[in-house]
């Protein structure tokens, strides 16, 4: 009861100091939503969505599962990403995945969890992919964190690869589609700098691979050699996949 206590009493202090700042705040925000990003971030406590990037509610539309997955049999994720493309008619969505991320870790042990297992099967079939890359790395934590953005590339083109992205690109052109990892360690050793650096993607895929567009709000100069947001890959708004395919098919 008293964790509880301290949540309603957490939830006034917030509550009291938005409306010291804006007393209109909280009747603009019931409004209506309007994001311009879609985050699909992991289930773990440690990466909130708003938090990490400063944003505000009503800022992004969130989904969180274990280990950022863009699964097509989960209709809880493809609703999510329906609504936010069709009908909130965002700009951007964000596969965020974190450093140290414990579904990628399970998922690199023959250890069973029960009912988790099927959804760490996912999981196991982007290692098989990967495997060499991520077995090149010497020790366990390198190997975690290459299988975190060898992870978070398969999932960002699973999402390209939905029927909802597609339409959206061939009718709107948008959203565009990038993927980031958090890394917590880089904070632990106390920087605080948001230093937002592309990494070469290696990987085929059968969508064009182009180059990494950010946006604005998140950039900021740094000359520090320390990140806490990495982003790994972007893709923007090509052909429909349909059509990418016939042109590989006939080339």
């Amino acid at each position: 009861m008293e964790d509880q206590i301290k949540l309603f009493l957490s939830n006034r202090a917030w509550a009291a100091e938005k409306l010291s700042d804006d007393p209109t705040y909280f009747e603009n925000l019931a409004k209506d939503q309007r994001p311009d990003y879609l985050w699909i971030g992991c289930s773990d406590s440690r990466v909130p969505a708003n938090e990490i990037i400063g944003a505000e509610p009503g800022e992004l539309f969130v989904h969180r599962n274990i280990a950022n997955m863009v699964v097509h049999t989960d209709l809880n994720l493809l609703s999510v990403l329906q609504y936010a493309v069709e009908y909130l008619e965002v700009k951007h969505i964000i596969v965020c995945g974190h450093t140290g991320c414990g579904g990628v870790k399970a998922a690199l042990t023959n250890t069973s969890y029960g009912l988790l297992n099927k959804w760490l099967r996912n999981l196991k079939d982007v290692y098989r992919l990967h495997k060499d890359e991520v077995d090149a790395e010497v020790g366990e934590d390198a190997k975690l964190n290459k299988m975190v953005e060898m992870n978070l590339i398969e999932q960002v083109g699973n999402v390209v690869k939905t029927s909802i992205v597609q339409k959206a690109w061939k009718n709107h052109q948008r959203p565009h589609v990038h993927g980031w990892v958090y890394e917590m360690t880089k904070l632990a050793m106390g920087s605080l700098a948001h230093n937002i650096t592309n990494i070469e993607i290696t990987t085929a895929t059968i969508i064009t691979q182009t180059s990494l567009a950010i946006p604005t709000a998140v950039m900021t100069e740094s000359k520090l050699n320390t990140t806490l947001i990495k982003a790994i890959c972007s893709k923007m708004p090509v052909q429909p996949l349909a059509s990418v395919r016939s042109l590989i098919s006939s080339s």
